[in-house]
């Protein structure tokens, strides 16, 4: 919304949500205190808002107002009930749509932006055309984003493509209209709203089996004495393949991969796909495996015992350049490391000690291992046992580590999950380095 109001200024954009502390962080004039950390948002919030971008908990009046809603609310996976654990909860796109059927005023072009499940767009229609009141009507479309988080700004200015899904040609040209103030019209494909609803999924899916799949090499490579980079480069190079999403990690994260993968697993079990869901499920499993394989290794380095010992943990966020902590790989690591008996000295750039705190719990002491929140890399590795890179923050590439050595308890560990130190320094430095994917 804040690209469409900064490309587009004579477009009124309202941008609404019922969280009203969330709203004033929104209209705080101290651009740090954005709810959301994105390079380049606070940038282009400045210049918008105000002028034609707007941030309110007023939705109704919003609402009636507005010649087209966007419904951008979470989706997230059921946690009970039919299809619980994999399934999407509609709750708050049902109560979005019989909100907007109660104040909408005229005709209004209803676009789903959250990622769904093919054909809840019928769902949508029906509670938007079950409103009984003269000279009201609805269209629906599917617009779903393909961005990136740390680079969402760029990918919306320079999309690979934009999609819109829908069965009203006025309404698709309505909004077609307005990416055509900055997209090319060839990026800009049409198709029937399933088709549109679907893509999305299945995008994501695919990105994810990638990394999983690399990564599947990397344990390998490990074992072989293979480097999983030069693997990577080398098929990489192959244009049928390329070289996206090959770079061996700690799994994916996000509020996205997992959650639309085990959409499609529910959605192939509905349609007695079995086979299929099967499939697409150990790609969620593989994901799952590598963050445990990570806290395995990390035990048998350290004797096979971490209790009482201290261990840094340098990223918490899902990847760089976002304070997004949604199914990161450092929670499921983390407790792991904390059954194990460790004390965690977490640090993080732009993770805040409250995101940590609802990932694993306060951080009081308990019977097995605690946590603590570390100011600084300096703090997090003073007398540690070992350190974990796990978030390939800029920052982590150019650590002194003749420096850090100093300061940790020998023998030293360093395990690099991102493949981002360079190894020879640090072992130069005294410590005892793992790269992942590296034999």
């Amino acid at each position: 919304m804040a690209v469409i109001a900064d490309r587009c200024p004579d477009i009124e954009v309202h941008v609404v949500d019922l969280n009203s502390e969330r709203i004033a962080a929104w209209n705080d004039p101290d651009l740090a205190r954005l709810p959301i950390y994105e390079p380049g948002l606070d940038t282009i919030v400045a210049r918008a808002r105000g002028r034609n971008l707007n941030f309110s908990t007023d939705v109704d009046r919003c609402i009636e107002k507005a010649d087209m809603v966007f419904l951008s609310v979470n989706t997230p996976t059921k946690q009970r009930g039919i299809g619980a654990g994999k399934a999407s909860d509609l709750r708050w796109i049902e109560a979005c749509a019989r909100q907007v059927a109660r104040n909408a005023k005229g005709h209004t072009i209803v676009v789903e932006k959250s990622t769904l499940p093919v054909r809840t767009a019928e769902t949508i229609k029906t509670i938007l055309n079950s409103t009984q009141e003269r000279g009201k009507s609805f269209s629906v479309l599917s617009n779903p984003e393909f961005l990136a988080e740390g680079t969402a700004i760029k990918d919306l200015e320079y999309p690979d493509r934009v999609l819109i899904g829908g069965e009203e040609e006025h309404a698709i040209e309505e909004l077609k209209s307005i990416y055509e103030r900055w997209v090319e019209p060839a990026k800009i494909l049409e198709t029937n709203l399933w088709s549109s609803e679907l893509s999305k999924l299945t995008a994501n899916a695919l990105l994810a089996q990638r990394v999983s799949s690399i990564n599947s090499i990397a344990a390998l490579c490990e074992s072989t004495g293979a480097n999983v980079r030069e693997v990577a480069e080398a098929v990489g190079r192959d244009h049928r393949i390329g070289e996206k999403f090959l770079k061996s990690g700690p799994g994916f994260g996000g509020s996205c991969f997992q959650k639309d993968i085990l959409n499609l697993v529910y959605l192939c079990r509905s349609f007695g796909l079995e086979e299929v869901a099967t499939y697409w499920e150990q790609v969620i499993d593989l994901n799952t495996w590598q963050q445990r394989r990570i806290s395995r290794l990390i035990t048998e380095k350290l004797f096979n015992t971490l209790a009482g010992k201290k261990i840094a943990i340098l990223g918490f966020a899902f990847k760089a350049n976002t304070n997004d902590t949604r199914e990161s790989p450092a929670i499921r690591i983390a407790k792991d490391l904390i059954e194990e008996g460790a004390i965690l000295s977490i640090h993080d750039p732009k993770v805040k000690i409250d995101q940590i705190r609802a990932e694993l719990g306060e951080k009081l002491k308990n019977d097995l291992g605690e946590w603590e929140f570390a100011g600084s890399i300096k703090d997090a590795c003073n007398n540690a046992d070992a350190c974990i890179l796990i978030t390939e923050w800029k920052e982590y590439s150019t650590i002194n580590w003749m420096e850090i050595s100093e300061s940790m308890r020998k023998p030293a560990w360093l395990f690099d999950t991102r493949c981002i130190v360079d190894s020879n320094l640090a072992r130069k430095s005294g410590l005892n380095v793992w790269i992942l994917g590296e034999g």
